[in-house]
């Protein structure tokens, strides 16, 4: 059986808080909610954008201007989302000789389904065969949920034995628990090392190349 990577994208794949931040403060400002900052985006993210808007506005869900101001959240990011976000440096090598090697990959996101889909083919066309994004309103859960992950298996082809989970917080080693998939944690994107080694990471990635060398080996 081939082997398979399927990866986290925000803070793994893409660098994406600036536009995302954007996106929050543009509809915070629509209707008149203090700005947020980057460090705070930073740790609202990795649970969906729904939850992102509850963490952003005062009151959470409970605000009522808490659905609408989601929806505008939406509608900015989906025209802003190419503004500021880039691979992480490294990435594309990392992915285009995983691609050479044969490794499938695929990409499951908390990012609502659309945008992940359109990130992916902008950025990683020819290189990631299943893009799946938060799809709830279809019955897909989202991580931690196995849900997405178990869908892009089906989709490449792979068994849980030589497929790996790749991510950057917390979500992504509970998903990969859920899954029954190994766990490739990477430092370089939302969170720490120190945060990530108390939610029990056990493999680190230091850098992309590490991916590469581990799965090689492996």
């Amino acid at each position: 059986m081939h082997k398979c990577a399927i990866f986290d994208l925000d803070g793994t794949l893409l660098y994406t808080l600036e536009d995302l931040k954007d996106s929050v403060n543009f509809a915070l400002a629509k209707f008149g909610y203090p700005a947020r900052t980057l460090e705070e985006v930073r740790n609202f993210v990795g649970n969906g954008v729904r939850l992102l808007i509850e963490r952003s506005i005062p009151e959470g869900s409970e605000n009522p201007d808490f659905e609408e101001c989601l929806k505008v959240f939406k509608e900015h990011y989906a025209k802003n989302m190419y503004n500021k976000t880039k691979p992480f440096d490294g990435i594309m090598e990392m992915l285009e000789n995983l691609h050479l090697q044969g490794i499938k990959i695929g990409v499951v996101s908390n990012k609502f389904d659309a945008a992940v889909k359109d990130l992916c083919e902008k950025y990683f066309a020819g290189l990631t065969e299943a893009a799946i994004g938060e799809n709830e309103q279809a019955g897909v859960r989202k991580k931690p949920a196995p849900d997405s992950v178990f869908r892009a298996m089906e989709i490449l082809d792979a068994d849980k034995d030589s497929s790996y989970y790749i991510g950057d917080s917390e979500v992504d080693i509970q998903t990969a628990k859920n899954s029954g998939l190994k766990c490739i944690s990477v430092i370089w994107g939302y969170k720490s090392r120190e945060f990530l080694l108390s939610y029990g990471a056990n493999i680190i990635a230091d850098k992309p190349e590490d991916i590469t060398k581990f799965l090689t080996n492996s």
